[in-house]
């Protein structure tokens, strides 16, 4: 660990004990994620609720002692098992707290670390499994394990599939701690333990990728533990508060997070299901989660919603409050008396519910994995809850900036500051580069792919666009390889206008399209439940999705919609064109990746009818674009 990270491990380890512990109380030095357990020991001494998941309804929660012995119950029962430094074991589950039992575990044994995304298609299971040469697999439940039952017999290097729910004729995760339990082999764990430096591959993390084959990211003990220590000064807690986890801890952006609020001692409490999420707000009040854009944008939407139905003076004061929130600027209540009052009757008439509803103590959101839209970041900073953004990849363990509560640390529209152990240029074509001690050791068993990306000098190419703010942000523009040009040589970045488009309630997803075509146009999948709602008031009958899309007066609905917002795009950006569809995208029916990105490569193919259909005699249909519709 370099120096810097020792000294801040020591002066956040005193703090959070300042007043409680000796200041020379026992300090762990962190240069393996394992050394977590200790470390977690020494702030969490008799935690009852270290670790927990709702199982059922019911929450299940482990103390620290019990975090702490289960795991090396699972080091001493893959050692029993036969386990040896660098085999692979994968896991592919929904979250829950005996992830970390496993992740500790395999660690300690010297395992590597494969975990995978349990909504996946089959294709892909096969190719990770056989490319990662995986011994062991854990599997969430029955569901899970029926659904890779088939393809393990072409796999021959797995021996053995367990699961991490009890499911009869079928190894499970409690079985193998209990082995370990009954035949532990302390000197064997311990002598394995010392022999793992930080340099060593810890984790290959799959990327979901939107094109193309998975590429496995090699990240080392080094690469996390410096990111999750950058960034562990961020969030102002302690062991005597409350995380809430819902995205998958198979993603390096979820894992990093779970790593740095147990650095921190937080509780850590863990969902499987996020249709759950508002009510175990509700019910755990934690103190932050880490989120995705979509997620945030779900939850206005559906805000935005209850408050079309409200009536009279009640809807009134609803809507002045959302246009308080939208104009909400950092200090702006300080530099301008009359916003600060409107604010504070915003926040007592209407924003107290808000918060109220997503749990009373609640007040970071960190958001990442795609760029989030300024207004939804004004409108939850104005209610009352400070939203983190922060950007990063795979390959860079993950984060390159995060916005933070210094000087200049926050601005909207960006992703913060570059952190303090990173180094960020940006190349001449505009191209973000990066080097630091988060970029990853390479792809597994590809080093011409590795290669590709890391070039002589050691600096990693991004993919994405972006500069520097004269204050010192970072602003991420687009994706390098998703940019097009039009027939008249016209640049388009169609991630910007996407984003902006969908802050209409009528949008829930689109993708601009127009690569050598003389315009712009775009896929559109309506917000079908604010569409409805819409045609219920204005009485347009309809009986299906399919149906209600083709109705000329909703195509001219819109094309306003969609003329609204080409107000604020240059000419060669605005949607001349567009095509709405009758169905929602989403992870499972392969439209989305598995952090909710579009797949473009596969919605080029699976909708390029309806591209041809828009661009067919284009030059004789423009005429006929939104701005008359």
């Amino acid at each position: 660990m370099l120096p810097v990270c020792k000294t801040l491990l020591v002066d956040i380890t005193r703090f959070l004990h300042s007043g409680l512990q000796p200041a020379k109380e026992k300090i762990m030095e962190i240069t393996r994620i394992f050394d977590l357990l200790d470390h977690y020991a020494t702030l969490c001494p008799g935690k009852q609720d270290a670790l927990a998941g709702k199982d059922e309804g019911e929450w299940n929660k482990y103390s620290t002692e019990e975090f702490l012995e289960n795991s090396q119950n699972v080091g001493y029962g893959l050692i029993n098992l036969g386990v040896e430094k660098g085999d692979k074991i994968a896991s592919i589950t929904f979250n829950r707290p005996e992830w970390n039992f496993l992740d500790m575990g395999v660690q300690m044994a010297g395992g590597i670390h494969i975990p995978i995304y349990p909504t996946i298609s089959d294709k892909d299971y096969e190719y990770i499994l056989n490319h990662s040469e995986v011994k062991y697999v854990f599997v969430a439940g029955e569901e899970m394990y029926r659904r890779i039952q088939h393809i393990v017999p072409n796999i021959p290097s797995i021996k053995a599939i367990y699961t991490f729910k009890n499911l009869f004729g079928v190894q499970h995760l409690n079985e193998l701690m209990q082995t370990g339990k009954e035949n532990p082999r302390p000197e064997k764990l311990q002598s394995i333990k010392d022999s793992i430096k930080g340099e060593d591959l810890v984790t290959i993390i799959y990327t979901s990728g939107t094109t193309g084959t998975p590429k496995g990211v090699m990240l080392s003990h080094n690469n996390i533990i410096s990111n999750f220590i950058a960034v562990s000064h961020i969030p102002p807690y302690g062991p005597e508060h409350r995380a809430m986890s819902f995205l998958p801890l198979c993603h390096i952006y979820e894992r990093m997070m779970n790593y740095t609020f147990l650095y921190k001692g937080l509780s850590m409490y863990y969902l499987a299901n996020m249709g759950v999420i508002a009510e175990s707000l509700r019910e755990v009040h934690p103190h932050v989660f880490t989120t995705v854009p979509r997620l945030l944008e779900k939850v206005y939407d559906k805000i935005i919603t209850r408050g079309r139905n409200l009536k009279g003076v009640k809807k009134a004061i609803f809507f002045w409050a959302n246009n308080v929130g939208l104009n909400y600027e950092l200090d702006k209540e300080k530099r301008n008396p009359i916003y600060g009052l409107k604010l504070k009757v915003a926040r007592k008439l209407v924003f107290s519910k808000w918060k109220e509803a997503l749990g009373k103590n609640l007040d970071i959101v960190v958001s990442g994995g795609a760029a989030l839209q300024p207004r939804l970041n004004r409108v939850f900073w104005a209610v009352g809850l400070r939203i983190i953004e922060g950007y990063g990849l795979t390959e860079t363990s993950p984060v390159i900036a995060v916005s933070n509560f210094e000087p200049n640390g926050i601005k909207f529209g960006t992703v913060g500051p570059v952190l303090t152990n990173t180094r960020v240029k940006i190349a001449d074509d505009g191209e973000i580069l990066v080097k630091g001690p988060g970029v990853m050791m390479g792809y597994y068993k590809d080093p011409e792919l590795t290669k590709e990306v890391i070039d002589e000098e050691g600096w990693l190419h991004t993919g994405d666009m972006g500069h520097i703010e004269p204050e010192g942000q970072l602003r991420i523009t687009d994706r390098k390889k998703v940019i097009f040009k039009t027939s008249f040589g016209k640049y388009i970045a169609p991630q910007s206008i996407e984003n902006k488009m969908k802050e209409s309630p009528f949008i829930d997803q689109l993708m601009v399209v127009g690569e050598n075509q003389k315009f712009a146009a775009a896929l559109i999948v309506p917000d079908f439940n604010h569409l409805k709602n819409w045609c219920k008031i204005k009485g347009i009958p309809f009986t299906t999705n399919d149906e209600m899309i083709a109705l000329p007066r909703i195509r001219k609905r819109f094309g306003k919609e969609v003329n609204h917002y080409n107000k604020d795009l240059g000419d060669s950006e605005r949607i001349v064109k567009f095509e709405l569809l009758d169905h929602e995208w989403s992870v499972e029916t392969g439209q989305l990746s598995a952090t909710l990105k579009l797949r473009r490569t596969h919605l080029f193919k699976e909708y390029g009818h309806l591209v041809e259909k828009i661009y067919s005699n284009g030059a004789n249909q423009k005429k006929q674009s939104v701005l008359k519709e």
